[in-house]
């Protein structure tokens, strides 16, 4: 019985003919990810604004009464909530700022999370409540920081390890797209307003991690045909290496794809958003290995001499070695 295969073995796609289209594309994407950051922002979860969210369900209605649900909480005199839809139509977040003092007396967090509550029950009796969560300004901006510092911390390391494993313009290349899958990730966030909490940004950890192992397996086949075919142009060379790696990154790709497919349509809505993310990163992800990691190798001026240089050397002392009837070493 012949194996499957979703990618043939002697594909040949010319991507690099296309790489000024892709290139373009992937910019304007990136500005329009950047333009939403500064405009729409992010819905940031209570990890990284503070305050208290309460997760409510209408149980009995197909759609949660948003506009009743704002004015009746706004009537208790805690500010006026914030109301959003979290998952199905009839699922709600509602979003409060803590009263003052709560630093110096948790309790009357405690007390305005009770009265809402019980109000919300009393005025709405198909109302359940799924969750209460409380997190202090102070502890918010802290796990804000650390979030966005681990993300820059894993994308400096992640250049450094490919800059010591191959040459610098690897390593500039693969920080580029790693940019581009974070970048364009958070933009989907700010276009569709999900909640951004701890959660996504260890998605994009992972994406990170995932994205890395990616580009790693195209940058080792480029240069292990950098030393085999010292003489192909270029393009071709790169050409060559991204559809020797394709069958691979495709598999595994649609593999994992599978798996996120299956939760984002039967798991959980409390990891929801977790796994949109990746979701998405994984296309993106996919798309940059493929269409992205071998085209800026060449515009940042990498070529086969050092490769080169390196062989010759390696042959020279082969022959002197057989000259002398010596080990070849």
């Amino acid at each position: 019985m012949k194996l499957l295969k979703l990618i043939p073995d002697n594909t040949n796609i010319h991507f690099l003919k296309w790489q000024w289209p892709f290139f373009i594309s992937n910019i304007v994407l990136m500005v329009a990810s950047v333009v939403l950051l500064f405009t729409h922002g992010l819905n940031l979860g209570v990890d990284f604004v503070g305050g208290q969210m309460i997760r409510v369900t209408f149980e009995r209605s197909a759609v949660a009464p948003v506009d009743a649900l704002t004015k009746t909480v706004d009537k208790l005199g805690y500010g006026e909530p914030v109301v959003q839809n979290f998952g199905k139509p009839n699922e709600v977040s509602l979003r409060m700022r803590l009263p003052e003092g709560t630093e110096a007396q948790p309790q009357l967090a405690d007390a305005m999370a009770q009265k809402i509550t019980t109000t919300v029950k009393q005025t709405f009796p198909d109302a359940r409540i799924d969750g209460v969560d409380s997190v202090s300004g102070k502890v918010s901006g802290e796990l804000l920081k650390t979030g966005v510092l681990a993300l820059s911390l894993a994308m400096l390391c992640i250049s450094i390890y490919i800059w010591v494993r191959f040459e610098w313009q690897f390593a500039a290349g693969a920080l580029f797209a790693l940019i581009q899958d974070i970048l364009l990730t958070v933009g989907m966030f700010s276009l569709t307003q999900m909640e951004f909490d701890l959660n996504i940004v260890a998605a994009l950890l992972t994406l990170l991690g995932y994205s890395l192992n990616d580009k790693i397996v195209v940058y080792d086949r480029i240069r292990e045909n950098l030393k085999k075919h010292r003489r192909m142009p270029m393009a071709e060379l790169l050409d060559l290496s991204v559809n020797e790696t394709l069958s691979r990154t495709v598999v595994t790709s649609l593999s994992i794809l599978i798996m996120l497919v299956a939760l984002l349509l039967l798991g959980p809505d409390v990891i929801f958003g977790f796994t949109a993310a990746i979701t998405l990163g994984i296309f993106i992800g996919t798309y940059s290995s493929i269409f992205m990691s071998a085209p800026i190798l060449i515009w940042l001026g990498v070529k086969s001499d050092s490769f080169v240089q390196t062989e010759s050397a390696i042959d020279r002392q082969e022959r002197l070695a057989r000259e002398r009837g010596q080990p070849q070493p």
